[in-house]
């Protein structure tokens, strides 16, 4: 610190609360949907089935598609309960800590 510097300090307290980031919580459920559906897709499909009784019939890659529609926004809707959940009950564990605040003024500036 220069000899011209000013620097005053001021000791606070906060609350220091942890929280799930939600984002890696979407992005997992998403990524868990999807697998589901390529899980389902590998044991349940069958090429050669017919679809929905018009004689229609799905390949492997169609039904994949279907279930993937489904399949990701369920997963991501579930990824971001279970972030809402974990913030519930993480969220009550709050404690108080102390702050050191610094606030450096250099009058040359």
């Amino acid at each position: 610190m220069d000899a011209m510097s000013h620097a005053e300090h001021h000791i606070e307290t906060a609350q220091l609360r942890r929280s799930p980031r939600y984002g890696v919580f979407l992005i997992g459920g998403g990524v868990l949907g999807i697998l589901v559906a390529l899980v389902l897709t590998l044991v349940f499909g069958d090429p050669t089935a017919t679809g929905d009784g018009t004689g229609v019939k799905y390949s492997t890659g169609q039904a994949f598609g279907f279930l993937a529609l489904v399949g990701l926004p369920v997963g991501i809707a579930l990824g971001g309960l279970v972030a809402l959940v974990l913030d519930r009950v993480v969220g009550r564990r709050t404690r108080r800590v102390r702050v050191d605040h610094e606030t450096v003024t250099d009058p040359e500036l």
